[in-house]
């Protein structure tokens, strides 16, 4: 891991001083021990504040839509997956991107390490290969990476980056992965069953909209939710109003979701909206044989028509 983010600033340092690109957006540590953050590089100089470890999370391509700039992006396999979406809907413009792949064995849950902390705080984490150390006052606990690493990597098929310009460090290994286990579980369920859950779990919802606004496939000017003529619902806590909200937003991403679960890990109050995701995501691959982010000229479903399309799940 440590040759691969010296690998990185490198590459990042040599594309600023050959005026390859105009901005580098990557990642630089946080102030707390479990956190990075993203960090906008236009100084050579800059790239030694560059990392790359399990904890880089965030979704960096949401911000190539906010800029016209000649970008470096510092890009793990859902984000090569998510660029290449935005490129087809014409979001960002390929030839002003510059894709610095990386490999990754999956991004860690803090939500899991929450857990094993149990209301300790948390003064440094180490991380090796294979391990993560916690330490803190009367703490110091290692803790093997598969056990931390977040749902959607564990499912993920696509840990070697789909596009990119150049990758830095080695490809990881990527062995069969049973992609929808968890989704074929709650499949298996009663209708009603299905519906009592996401009941409960739109019961927490508290409208913050941090879901929509990390997704790398929600950029239109203005949202449903924000429209007022017309006003397609309300915007109270309502059962009605909060299930309307995820099930209209479902669909605008359905055949474009990669599966990044940035909107389950963002979710202040733990609703675990990746599941009704990835469900539709089975029924997109399994009804028009379409994965979202694997290939720059085939459009997503929900974007196009064909004669041939099957119409079995019409009643």
């Amino acid at each position: 891991m440590q040759e691969c983010e010296k690998e990185l600033r490198e590459v990042a340092k040599k594309l600023l001083l050959e005026k390859k690109v105009d901005l580098i957006i990557g990642y630089e540590e946080g102030t707390l021990p479990l956190r990075t953050r993203p960090i906008f590089i236009r100084e050579a100089d800059e790239t030694k504040k560059l990392v790359w470890n399990s904890r880089c999370e965030n979704s960096l391509c949401s911000y190539l839509k906010t800029t016209k700039e000649r970008v470096g992006i510092v890009a793990k396999g859902c984000d090569s997956r998510s660029i290449i979406g935005l490129i087809k809907e014409r979001q960002i413009k390929r030839e002003n991107i510059f894709i610095i792949g990386v490999p990754c064995s999956g991004i860690i849950d803090r939500k899991k390490i929450e857990d094993i902390l149990e209301g300790r705080e948390l003064l440094e984490c180490i991380e090796s290969d294979s391990q993560i150390t916690l330490k803190g006052e009367g703490l110091e606990e290692k803790v093997d990476k598969d056990k931390l690493v977040h749902a959607s990597c564990k499912s993920c098929k696509y840990r070697n980056p789909v596009l990119y310009d150049t990758l830095v460090g080695k490809e990881v290994s990527q062995g069969e992965v049973e992609e929808y286990s968890d989704v074929e579980e709650f499949a298996s369920k009663s209708d009603d069953e299905r519906w009592a859950y996401f009941n409960d779990e739109a019961s927490r919802c508290i409208r913050c909209y941090a879901c929509r606004n990390v997704c790398p496939a929600c950029y239109c000017p203005q949202c449903f939710v924000d429209q007022s003529l017309p006003t397609w619902f309300g915007r109270t806590l309502h059962p009605s109003d909060t299930l309307m909200f995820h099930m209209i937003r479902t669909l605008h991403i359905a055949g474009r979701c990669v599966d990044c679960g940035a909107c389950s890990r963002v979710c202040p109050v733990n609703i675990e909206l990746r599941m009704l995701h990835k469900k539709v995501q089975k029924d997109v691959k399994e009804l028009y044989d379409y994965e979202a982010g694997i290939n720059l000229e085939e459009l997503p479903p929900m974007a196009t028509f064909k004669m041939d399309d099957p119409q079995e799940f019409i009643k």
